[in-house]
């Protein structure tokens, strides 16, 4: 019996193909919001194993890279397009181009990756833009800074990577960093 592609097979891996092939290494700004009737697409982060392969998988939006905004306990923060909490890490450094989280580090954080460089966002008012990652996927930026998903958030509203090891905080709207009082920037 033969298989035929269908086209919409050959259009993802169109997609994952042209996703490869960013080379910028800089934050590259994008605007807060698309043109109207535009839209972006995800890929997945890589992952060690295949369990944390598919929770990344789980956690990217489908459709769009759209940013949007969602009361937590934590405040209001930045979530993906599924309501999937997004987290900076304090080891980046604002505008560096890179990501201090690689190797073991990115099974427990992926990071947001788009194919678009202008990411989509809804009541978020912080400066969206992205930087391209070792493999060559785009990854997010909020204010010059990488965003990330933990794994142990396994649907919209779980916040458990908030505060982990003291160096894993949400975002709220304008891109800041949501810590416990007393603790600074």
């Amino acid at each position: 019996m033969k298989h035929h592609v269908g086209p919409g097979l050959a259009i993802l891996a169109l997609a994952a193909a042209l996703s490869a092939c960013g080379t910028s290494t800089g934050t590259t700004p994008a605007a807060t919001s698309p043109a109207p009737g535009t839209t972006s697409s995800a890929s997945t982060a890589p992952a060690s194993s295949s369990t944390a392969s598919a929770s990344a998988s789980a956690m990217q939006p489908s459709a769009a890279v759209d940013l949007k905004t969602a009361s937590s306990s934590a405040g209001n923060i930045v979530v993906d397009a599924k309501g999937m909490s997004l987290y900076f890490f304090t080891k980046d450094t604002k505008d560096s181009g890179t990501s201090a989280c690689t190797g073991s580090c990115l099974v427990q954080w992926p990071p947001l990756t788009t194919t678009s460089g202008s990411p989509a966002a809804e009541g978020v008012t912080g400066k969206l833009g992205t930087i391209t990652t070792p493999d060559g996927k785009k990854q997010v930026t909020l204010n010059g800074m990488p965003l990330y998903y933990y794994v142990k958030d396994t649907k919209p509203g779980d916040v458990l990577g908030q505060g982990v090891g003291g160096v894993w905080y949400l975002s709220d709207p304008s891109g800041a960093m949501i810590k416990p009082a007393g603790q600074g920037y």
